[in-house]
């Protein structure tokens, strides 16, 4: 287990790759890409019945963590809402050169609005770049819990999980 997330509880990239819970890189230069970074055994499957493309297997024991066929994955995005830990995001490097995408769950009263310029946040909650919200979907299924498509520099779509509330 990475020592990072033993001693502060907080996830990395590398650690991820290193369970193979992560897209390629060239993979997510061919477009939208979901991530389940939900690495504890809970007895937990809404992301699996969400997928309509089947790309998110945890099988009869649903205390398995996710596991996510980045081929069989379009980005929909419909498990992000779907999963009740708040650990589904979806990834995008395909968007152009030098800006990708990172669409994550956001729980929080706001008056965000598409177009505003944010602090980005990674999984820490250090902010590490700029971002622009490009969308702010909200659906009946979401329960209430809207979805921000924010813009970043593609160096940080790795990263980027969040914002920091003004």
């Amino acid at each position: 287990m990475s020592g990072e997330l033993l001693s502060k509880g907080i996830l990395t990239t590398e650690y991820l790759q290193s369970l193979s819970m992560f897209p390629s890189e060239e993979r997510m230069k061919r477009g939208p890409v979901a991530v389940a970074e939900c690495t504890e055994k809970i007895p937990c499957n809404p992301c699996e019945a969400s997928c309509r493309f089947q790309a998110i297997y945890i099988g009869e024991n649903i205390s398995n963590t996710p596991k996510i066929n980045f081929d069989a994955c379009v980005g929909c995005g419909s498990c992000i809402t779907a999963c009740s830990g708040l650990a589904i995001f979806v990834l995008d490097k395909s968007y152009s050169d030098t800006y990708g995408t990172v669409s994550f769950p956001f729980e929080y009263l706001t008056e965000l609005q598409e177009g505003d310029m944010v602090d980005a946040v990674d999984r820490s909650g250090q902010v590490v770049c700029k971002g622009t919200v490009k969308k702010i979907i909200i659906t009946k299924r979401s329960d209430r819990t809207p979805v921000i498509k924010l813009e970043v520099p593609i160096d940080w779509v790795n990263d980027v999980r969040g914002i920091k509330l003004r």
